[in-house]
C-alpha cells in the first residue's frame, strides 16, 4: 500500500541525488523495473550495468539519470528509508503506484503529485485518512501543501 506524508518530514531522505550516489549498486539498473523506468521516464535505454544510451546526452553512467529515476530506484531497492518523492515528476507516479502494489511504500511529498484517473488507494500519514483516487487525494492534500 502507498503511504504519503505531506510537508516537512525530518526523517525523509530529501537529497535523493546525493543518497543515490552513496548507495547505488550496479545490479539495480539491469532488472526489468529499472529498464522500464529508464525507458519511460528518461527516454533512454539500458545497455549494461554502467552504460545507458540517452537521446540527449549520449552514453551516460547511472549517476547521470534524472532525479525522478534515481528516486524510483531508491524506493525499489531500499526498504528502510522514506524518500522525497517531490524530486519526481508526474511521469513517475505510475511507477510509485506499481511499487506500492508490491510492498508497503511510504513517500514524502511537498507538492500534489498527479496519480492519474485510475483508482488507487493511499493512506495520508498526516492524519490517517485513506483516499481512493485523485479527487479524494486532492481534498486531503490541500490541508498540507
Amino acid at each position: 500500500m502507498l503511504h504519503i506524508y505531506f510537508g516537512d518530514m525530518p526523517e525523509a531522505i530529501y537529497n535523493t541525488d546525493v543518497y543515490f550516489l552513496n548507495v547505488y549498486d550496479d545490479s539495480w539498473i539491469t532488472d526489468d523495473f529499472a529498464k522500464e523506468v529508464i525507458r519511460k521516464v528518461d527516454r533512454s535505454e539500458v545497455l549494461d550495468r554502467q552504460a545507458i544510451r540517452s537521446p540527449v546526452l549520449g552514453i551516460i553512467s547511472p549517476e547521470r539519470l534524472s532525479g525522478g529515476t534515481k528516486t524510483l530506484l531508491l524506493m525499489k531497492n531500499i526498504d528502510d528509508q522514506i524518500f522525497n518523492a517531490s524530486t519526481c515528476g508526474d511521469n513517475c507516479a505510475p511507477f510509485i503506484l506499481k511499487l506500492a502494489k508490491e510492498k508497503e511504500l511510504t513517500i514524502n511529498l511537498r507538492h500534489l503529485m498527479d496519480f492519474g484517473k485510475r483508482r488507487f488507494s493511499a493512506r495520508i500519514e498526516n492524519d490517517g485518512v485513506t483516499v481512493n483516487g485523485m479527487e479524494e487525494l486532492l481534498f486531503e492534500a490541500h490541508k498540507y501543501v
